[in-house]
Parts: structure tokens; C-alpha cells; sequence
């Protein structure tokens, strides 16, 4: 593992001192082995364990490539690793959403563009009006995808998208057993829709915290 882990190090260099860029294709296997002083087991290795986590693109009968290096890409290996969440932790999960949603919301209600904040609008629109949980707790998805998405930071998009999966199941259990839990959530999505509407980053910020709050209120009691 050592020797992976230079070989790994040493590929990684190349990338950040910008000797390659994204979408570059690297040397050939036997060239590159060679010069970095590596054994080619070491090299395919270290290739394997960067591709896992989208650094590098290995294309049958082509060649191997660096990504694109998006933000998306790269941490789509944090969305994998936070899957294993233990339920102990989902409380902690929710601090940190309830950090990182509120100011999403705000930089959404300043970048987001009309045509978006209709389609958000629309999102709302398309809950039924007795929806089950499943379907309230997806229509809540999609609507908070939609403002990390118009919040114009690829970076804060990717992650609030890698926390959604452990305070999913929260959510569900909190629509199952708290009343009034569509009514309030109906409400509060309407406000920050109007809010991010309305170019009001501050009470938009405000609103998203009290959603995202409740939620997490709800799980102290619970727990």
C-alpha cells in the first residue's frame, strides 16, 4: 500500500503542479512507470484507486484521461462514503445541512435566473393535494436540489446533493409520525419559493433555516 500511495502521490503532483490538465490523456503505461520510477503494477494500481474516485478516466483500448475535475465528479466519492452513515449520526448530518441549506437559499434567491424560479414554482405546483409521505418527501428533494442548483456554487450543489441520503430516511420517519407535517412543510416551501421570488436573500436564508431546523428539532425529541 505504501508504494500504491507514492505512486498515487506522485500522479496527483502532476495534476495539481498542471503538467497534466483535465482532459488530458497521461503517457503510456510503460513511459510513465518509468519515469515517475514506479513498477507498472504500482502505476495500475494508483490508476484504479484514482479512477474510483473520477481524478482519472480509463477508456478500453484508448488510453487513460484526467476528468474534467468537477466538482460533481469529485465528490461523488463523498456521497458514496456518507451512505454509510450509522442512524446515530443522521442528527449530525442535519446540523450540517441546517449550516449549508439556509445559505444556498440566499445566494438562490440572488442567482438564480426567472425562468428557474418558475420551474421551482412548478415543482411545488406538482405536489397532489394528499400526497403520501413518499411523494411529499421527493417533492422536497427535488425542490431543495433546485436551490442548491440556483445557488450558482457548484461546489456547495455537489455537497448539500452528497447529504440529502442519510437525512432522507429522517424525513420519511418524521412524515409518518408528526402531524401536521405536510401543512408546514407546504407553508415553508411556499415562503422561501416567494422569498428567493422576491430577490430576498435574508428571508429566504431565514425561512430555510427554520425548515431545515424543524426537522432536526424533531429527531432531539425523538431520539
Amino acid at each position: 500500500m505504501a508504494v500504491t500511495d507514492a505512486a498515487i502521490d506522485k500522479i496527483k503532483q502532476m495534476i495539481t503542479s498542471g503538467e497534466l490538465a483535465p482532459g488530458d490523456r497521461l503517457p503510456k503505461e510503460a513511459d510513465l512507470a518509468e519515469r515517475l520510477g514506479l513498477s507498472r503494477n504500482s502505476l495500475r494500481e494508483a490508476v484504479r484507486a484514482l479512477a474510483l474516485i473520477n481524478v482519472l478516466d480509463v477508456r478500453q483500448g484508448d488510453g487513460t484521461y484526467v476528468t474534467s475535475l468537477q466538482p460533481h465528479l469529485l465528490l461523488e466519492a463523498l456521497s458514496f462514503v456518507v451512505d454509510f452513515h450509522r442512524d446515530d449520526t443522521v442528527l449530525q448530518f442535519l446540523e450540517v445541512r441546517r449550516v449549508l441549506e439556509p445559505a444556498a437559499t440566499a445566494m438562490a434567491a440572488i442567482n438564480m435566473p426567472d425562468e428557474d424560479v418558475k420551474e421551482l414554482r412548478a415543482i411545488l405546483d406538482a405536489l397532489p393535494d394528499d400526497p403520501s409521505v413518499e411523494e411529499l418527501v421527493a417533492n422536497d428533494l427535488r425542490f431543495h436540489q433546485r436551490i442548491a442548483a440556483g445557488s450558482g456554487n457548484p461546489v456547495l450543489c455537489s455537497l448539500l446533493d452528497s447529504l440529502s441520503g442519510p437525512t432522507t430516511r429522517a424525513r420519511v420517519w418524521r412524515g409518518l409520525t408528526q402531524e401536521g407535517v405536510l401543512a408546514d412543510t407546504r407553508e415553508q416551501h411556499v415562503m422561501i419559493c416567494d422569498a428567493i421570488a422576491a430577490r430576498r436573500p435574508e428571508v429566504a436564508r431565514a425561512w430555510a433555516t427554520v425548515h431545515v431546523a424543524g426537522v432536526e428539532e424533531w429527531l432531539r425529541r425523538t431520539l
